[in-house]
């Protein structure tokens, strides 16, 4: 049965691979930043960027959600930073995934660029601690659904 769930990226074409990764566990504010940063990379360089990223050598620089975020060396023109260890692991997981389907579909898997990689928002799991005096306060983890378009661009 196909999935029941949509895309924000509906022009596939004969030399692009559509993936998407759900209801993953992490920080959706993070995810959008590492997305925005290795969205138009060559698809081993994503690669080598976020095994840096785990490492603890490289920073992703935080442009948007960036309020209490610390100073880091090594980012161009840009101060705050952080380094996103558990996204970092997902989306390269996600990219293992593309780059299978890229092969299965037949494509060269040294030119593959990513066209789109998206971070959007899934459901809100609600929990609630139980506190004194017969109050409760509750606990919303939020959930992220991830897109990823990879396209074959030949170079001549």
């Amino acid at each position: 049965m196909p999935p029941n769930f949509g895309y924000s990226y509906n022009e596939v074409k004969e030399n692009q691979v559509r993936v998407s990764l759900r209801d993953v566990r992490v920080s959706f504010k993070d995810s959008v930043e590492v997305c925005r940063v290795i969205r138009g990379m060559k698809i081993d360089d994503a690669r080598t960027f976020l095994k840096n990223v785990i490492d603890g050598k490289r920073a992703v620089p935080f442009k948007r959600y960036k309020k209490h975020v610390g100073h880091r060396k090594g980012l161009q023109g840009w101060p705050a930073g952080r380094y996103p260890k558990k996204i970092a692991s997902k989306i390269l997981e996600l990219l293992d995934h593309g780059e299978a389907m890229a092969e299965d579909k037949g494509l060269d898997i040294e030119s593959l660029y990513i066209v789109h990689l998206a971070a959007q928002q899934g459901p809100k799991l609600r929990r609630y601690f139980p506190r004194a005096y017969g109050r409760a306060t509750p606990k919303i983890e939020q959930l992220v659904h991830f897109e990823l378009v990879l396209e074959e661009r030949v170079h001549e």
